[in-house]
């Protein structure tokens, strides 16, 4: 792990040289990426099963019935409740989020309103063993109103996870594919004969499978979410009352995720950020992701003394992180203040490792992108029509800007175009 002081002159240029080295693709990925997408954009199905028997051990996209039920059997039926629990937590905050349809009347009787549609299809794209993520996506899917909602996730070795099958029945979710990877990506957004298209495609995954929905969405092939969804990321801020313990124990949760994700603690205090490293040591020790976690500490783990609670904030809006943990004993002076962050968690008993099972969404914005974008929510799911309909006074009046506009525009298709309406008795 790295341990940096704001205050140095070059703090800056060390912090961003870390920072965007997770940002950068490098040309190797690229390529192999590339090289997938288009492997299954010319054979199709039969370079599916052959991307799933060399990296899953599977052979069948379509994984059978009798398989599911028999998984979802020998789930524990304590794992069922909290499935249940989460669901209905999820879907309880979720449906708040539902947006309403706008409608106006100006002084002419012209009408203008809006159109709040759910998009037709979804495939929500779930690592092999978190029924949690299928949760997220799903969930507002399902209240947008999306009729057809897919889950593609892995068969790890042959190997159906029960607790996320459960979790699609519970959902009333009925089409599934075994598929993983940058050619689950290319599948689901042009179609196979397997496996059909989708409108959009949710839900994290590696680089390999961030990189793919880019490369699918730049094609017009299907959408993707608004935010950069990519490897995860924690950004504790604690002060000498905070425990280095409980510290530890967040940045070892989000790194155990990914060799490629990021946790920092920013304090005012080097004696909890020693501590913290000490505790970090000693915590991952009894780790069963131990070597996941240890690799992503070494490359993107940075312990940050800063002086004041000014360069705190400026420091925290620079990074934008998906998860901040704020432990300080006056956490409340922070509340006032604009900070950029997919999630933030507040106090002492506010644990990123539990907000992660709900009821807030937690495919979050990474990569800094919480600068410009949001979590994964129903407006996800949703299409907005516009719609006018002028009346002849209305357009008479309208049309008199209209006309000036399009000429200084030089376009005499508009001006036409206007002049036509404004004509009719």
């Amino acid at each position: 792990m790295k341990i940096l002081d704001s205050n140095k002159k070059n703090f800056y240029n060390q912090l961003d040289k870390i920072l965007d080295a997770r940002k950068v693709v490098d040309k190797s990925t690229l390529r192999i990426v590339e090289k997938i997408i288009n492997d299954v954009r010319k054979n199709k199905d039969k370079a599916l099963i052959r991307y799933e028997k060399r990296f899953n051990g599977n052979s069948k996209i379509i994984p059978d019935n009798k398989d599911i039920l028999k998984a979802i059997k020998l789930v524990d039926p304590k794992i069922k409740k909290a499935i249940d629990e989460t669901c209905k937590r999820v879907k309880d905050w979720h449906i708040k989020q539902k947006p309403k349809d706008i409608f106006y009347k100006d002084n002419f009787n012209n009408k203008f309103y809006y159109k709040n549609k759910a998009i037709n299809s979804a495939a929500c794209y779930v690592p092999g063993n978190l029924p949690s993520t299928l949760i997220m996506c799903a969930t507002p899917a399902i209240i947008a109103g999306v009729k057809r909602i897919v889950l593609c996730t892995p068969s790890l070795n042959g190997k159906i996870n029960g607790s996320v099958y459960y979790t699609a029945k519970k959902l009333g979710i009925k089409e599934y594919y075994s598929l993983s990877g940058a050619s689950a990506i290319m599948a689901l957004a042009m179609g196979t004969k397997k496996v059909r298209a989708v409108n959009k495609i949710v839900g994290p995954g590696s680089k390999w499978v961030a990189l793919s929905k880019k490369f699918v969405f730049l094609e017009g092939l299907c959408g993707i979410e608004s935010a950069n969804y990519g490897p995860s990321e924690i950004l504790c801020i604690g002060d000498s009352s905070s425990s280095p313990e409980t510290t530890a124990s967040s940045m070892i949760a989000q790194s155990e995720h990914d060799t490629d994700a990021m946790a920092i603690l920013l304090s005012k205090s080097k004696e909890l950020i020693k501590k913290t490293k000490s505790a970090i040591y000693k915590q991952l020790k009894n780790l069963p992701r131990k070597k996941i976690a240890s690799k992503s500490l070494k490359k993107n783990g940075l312990l940050i003394h800063v002086p004041n609670d000014k360069d705190i904030i400026n420091l925290i809006n620079h990074i934008a992180p998906e998860h901040i943990e704020i432990t300080l004993k006056k956490y409340k002076k922070y509340l006032n203040k604009k900070i950029i962050a997919g999630s933030i968690c507040i106090g002492p008993y506010s644990s990123m490792g539990l907000s992660d099972y709900g009821p807030q969404n937690h495919n979050l914005s990474t990569h800094g992108s919480a600068k410009f974008s949001s979590g994964l929510g129903v407006k996800d799911f949703i299409t907005q029509t516009s719609y006018n309909e002028l009346s002849k006074k209305g357009v008479a009046k309208l049309g008199k800007s209209g006309i000036l506009l399009s000429e200084i525009e030089s376009l005499m298709g508009h001006n036409i175009s206007i002049k036509k309406r404004m004509e009719k008795k």
